[in-house]
């Protein structure tokens, strides 16, 4: 089984057990494997889709394009996570689909989309996915509405803590973080300069470390309780769940220094 495979594999195992012939059919699904290059549109709002994406390597995000050019950022898709495994039941996307990074993706027709679900062990695995993709949605809903901007922040390093490490991508508490602070303004709702004042904050309270490409979680613990982060959300204490290290391209990207404009970086 390739390394690609088995972090599509490791996510589906969170939360139903497949056996060595379903294991098998998503080795076939998961070829060829796509290069898309950083800060390019994967689906534009509008388009109408008939595949399904995956990512395998890299970060993407959903976001929208408001008035007078502003975006949101709605949700962080990671490797092992679809894009959308329902979108291509919709006539028109209403939201777009970036990379935030260089990313490896597979493009899934509908009728492999189709024939998966007819495995009850692979459907279900699915179905729990995009299930917990609503109950995230929700969460990041309380996190914008309820918290303060410092616990938002902390709020959404906890959660891609576990979201990475269920897949295999976290060391030490450490892991990569390919995204600008402009991205963090944009899926907080803060201003550049706002955003890298929480971050300062949350360094100099010995909660988190920031290396140019990744963060390294000081006190999990105590930035959990900081943030009111529970991980019941993204249903991931599954005992099949393995936890294996991966690696995956990530290229440059740095949190550690102010933005104080809307410029991608370099």
């Amino acid at each position: 089984m390739s390394s690609t495979t088995s972090l599509l594999v490791r996510k589906l195992e969170c939360f139903q057990p497949l056996s060595q012939e379903e294991k098998a059919m998503l080795e076939q699904c998961t070829r060829p494997l796509r290069e898309v290059g950083a800060r390019q549109d994967i689906i534009r709002e509008g388009d109408t889709p008939d595949k399904v994406f995956l990512i395998l390597a890299g970060f993407a995000c959903r976001y929208k394009i408001i008035e007078g050019g502003r975006r949101q950022i709605m949700a962080y898709l990671v490797p092992g996570d679809f894009c959308d495994f329902q979108a291509f039941i919709l006539n028109e996307m209403d939201h777009n689909i970036g990379t935030l990074s260089a990313c490896q993706v597979v493009e899934i027709p509908r009728s492999v989309i189709l024939a998966m679900t007819d495995r009850p062990a692979i459907a279900r695995s699915l179905w729990w996915a995009s299930l917990v993709d609503s109950a995230t949605l929700r969460e990041w809903l309380v996190n914008m509405g309820q918290r303060p901007a410092e616990q938002r922040i902390a709020h959404l390093l906890c959660e891609l803590l576990v979201r990475l490490e269920a897949v295999g991508l976290v060391t030490d508490n450490t892991y990569m973080l390919p995204i600008t602070q402009t991205d963090l303004g944009d899926t907080m709702g803060l201003t550049v300069v706002h955003a890298n004042r929480m971050l300062a904050s949350l360094r100099d309270e010995a909660l988190i470390e920031v290396d140019v490409r990744k963060i390294t979680i000081r006190d999990v613990r105590r930035l959990k309780a900081f943030s009111g982060f529970n991980a019941n959300y993204l249903h991931l204490d599954n005992p099949a769940r393995m936890t294996r290290r991966s690696d995956a391209w990530i290229p440059r990207g740095d949190l550690s220094k102010a933005r104080t404009d809307n410029a991608d970086p370099g």
